[in-house]
């Protein structure tokens, strides 16, 4: 079977659908399948070309396209970029050999256009990858209004991509509902939860992490949000969080990584004079397990009115861990929702920072409460929910899609790739 992913970020990006797309694409590579990704030359945010324009890793042919010319400076400067983007790969993806199937993400939004043009001209089977919903998100979040003409337009171009898709693969049940509600069919949706792998993130004993030892932190419990703090993302109660537990010498917080709202809660923790927490940029990804390792408890947030359009992927790499989890959002996500059938963490709705400062203080003078979590959370991973079981999903689907029609061209008999 040959198979194209079309991404703005992959290898060696660290953006989370980058390594989600590199996990599969090396495993699908495993199965003895053939393997092309589009991507773009810059590092995600960043303007420039950096990296080169085709190479070979882990089996796969990565072929880049274009360049950020402006970065994250504005949104029209990125919607700019995002043109660019659409136009080099378009044209990429027709001057290849047919593909079986071209999985498409929502990194520019609406790219799986390129796979519905594919489908249409050259009848590559197409799924759609959807990380994050557009334009829901931005509506959300307040960037556009809901009633705008340019909202009405997006959301029917959106609606198209997904009816026009062999699947549409979405995150969770809040996400798979929302789409749902759209209009979309049952049969043209598959549920597969983005992952962690738990022979990569396995559980570390405090003791000897190296990241506590090199920030200090003691015996003091460490509560962490790392990864990227975007649009979608509830920081201001994680900031009145902060600021409440400011007194208390047995918590310190770590924020690791970046994105759009991050220099929004170090702006708001400063100008505090608050002193109980570390900042840290983004940390590679060979140094996971000792990052995510560091942390007593992990924060994962979503602001209100954004469930079902997104699901942070942090939180699977955090029950690899074997860490608790304090989830700020509505309860209907599908994080709450795995946060309370497997026992892992605590929920608190959106601006209910006492309940913040109180689930935490909890866990600080419990801490065989918070190892049972972690245990918990490192069960579901490794018998339901972790790389494994998604990828064979993954296969699965793949091959039903690309024997819907007509068959497909492999390197290996089908029996060998569903062993």
């Amino acid at each position: 079977m040959r198979v194209l992913l079309i991404n703005q970020t992959f290898y060696p990006d660290i953006a989370a659908t980058a390594q989600h797309a590199h996990d599969l694409a090396r495993f699908l590579v495993s199965q003895g399948h053939e393997v092309t990704a589009i991507s773009s030359r810059s590092i995600y945010g960043e303007k420039g070309a950096v990296l080169p324009r085709e190479e070979i890793v882990d089996g796969i042919r990565i072929v880049r396209v274009g360049k950020s010319i402006f970065g994250k400076s504005s949104i029209a400067a990125r919607m700019f970029d995002f043109g660019l983007f659409y136009a080099a790969a378009l044209w990429r993806s027709f001057n290849m050999r047919r593909q079986d199937v071209v999985i498409c993400f929502t990194t520019p939004p609406f790219v799986a256009l390129i796979g519905w043009l594919l489908r249409l001209v050259r009848g590559t089977r197409s799924v759609y990858w959807v990380m994050d919903l557009y334009p829901d998100l931005p509506v959300a979040c307040g960037v556009m209004s809901a009633h705008s003409p340019l909202t009405w337009v997006l959301e029917r171009l959106n609606r198209f991509c997904i009816r026009r898709a062999d699947r549409a693969v979405v995150l969770g049940r809040c996400m798979r509902s929302r789409v749902a509600a759209k209009g979309i069919a049952a049969g043209r949706l598959a549920m597969i939860n983005v992952w962690a792998d738990p022979d990569e993130v396995r559980p570390v004993d405090r003791a000897m992490n190296p990241y506590r030892a090199q920030w200090n932190v003691g015996d003091r419990l460490l509560v962490m949000y790392s990864g990227n703090f975007g649009i979608g993302h509830d920081v201001t109660t994680i900031a009145r969080g902060v600021e409440a537990l400011r007194e208390d010498s047995n918590v310190l917080f770590a924020f690791v990584g970046g994105g759009k709202r991050k220099d929004e809660l170090m702006g708001i923790l400063r100008s505090k004079g608050l002193t109980n927490f570390i900042e840290a940029p983004y940390q590679p990804r060979e140094k996971i397990n000792d990052l995510l390792g560091a942390a007593d408890i992990h924060l994962a947030s979503l602001l209100e009115g954004t469930t079902g359009i997104m699901v942070p992927s942090k939180f699977y790499g955090v029950m690899a861990a074997a860490r608790p989890i304090l989830y700020v959002g509505e309860r209907t996500g599908e994080v709450a929702r795995t946060i309370e059938e497997q026992r892992c963490g605590f929920i608190v709705a959106p601006g209910d920072v006492d309940g913040f400062a109180r689930s935490l203080r909890r866990l600080a003078s419990d801490r065989a409460l918070a190892a049972e979590m972690g245990e918990r959370a490192r069960q579901h991973i490794v018998e339901r929910a972790g790389a494994p079981h998604a990828m064979r999903r993954w296969l699965e689907l793949l091959t039903e899609v690309a024997n819907e029609h007509g068959g497909v061209r492999a390197t290996r008999s089908s029996s060998e790739t569903t062993r």
